[in-house]
């Protein structure tokens, strides 16, 4: 099986999963943070709702630089309730389903660079930049499931039951 055929499985699934999660989205709670060195709630649950899109970010670019000297390059636009961050989540994947299905796995051996003030902060080919976002995915969602949880909000199953959702899934 080719590696993009696995991370194409692979991301299907999480996106279903972040589906559940973000379908949980309590609205007017977007500031909400449990500690003043915690993230907001806002940020991290647009994190999760748009991450698949750094898929399609390391299969198409070379390298980013994530505090360039001129300034952030790209602002998203703020997702405040349930439904945008879901589409938000649905475009991410589709530009993530793009990018597999327009790239091999030759590709993906190549190096891929992270940049902070144009000084190289990670480099690794790109299979293992991708292995790691995905890591990172569903280390923010379980970070989100937790806010959900302190929010008094439904906690989906994600791996397993949850004490909201009885589904194995």
């Amino acid at each position: 099986m080719k590696m993009t055929d696995l991370f194409l499985s692979e991301i299907e699934r999480e996106a279903q999963r972040s589906r559940r999660a973000l379908e949980q989205v309590p609205e007017g709670k977007m500031d909400w943070k449990p500690h003043d060195r915690s993230m907001a709630f806002g940020p991290l649950v647009q994190m999760v709702a748009t991450m698949p899109s750094w898929f399609a970010m390391m299969i198409n670019m070379n390298e980013l630089d994530i505090a360039p000297k001129d300034g952030p390059h790209m602002r998203p636009a703020p997702m405040s309730t349930s439904a945008e961050l879901i589409a938000g989540l649905d475009k991410a994947m589709d530009d993530a389903r793009a990018a597999f299905k327009g790239t091999t796995d030759d590709h993906l051996m190549t190096p891929w660079r992270l940049l902070a003030g144009g000084k190289v902060v990670l480099e690794s080919p790109r299979h293992e930049m991708i292995r790691d976002a995905i890591n990172h995915l569903a280390h923010h969602r379980g970070q989100m499931t937790v806010y959900l949880r302190l929010l008094g909000a439904t906690v989906p199953a994600l791996y397993g039951p949850s004490a909201d959702d009885a589904r194995f899934a």
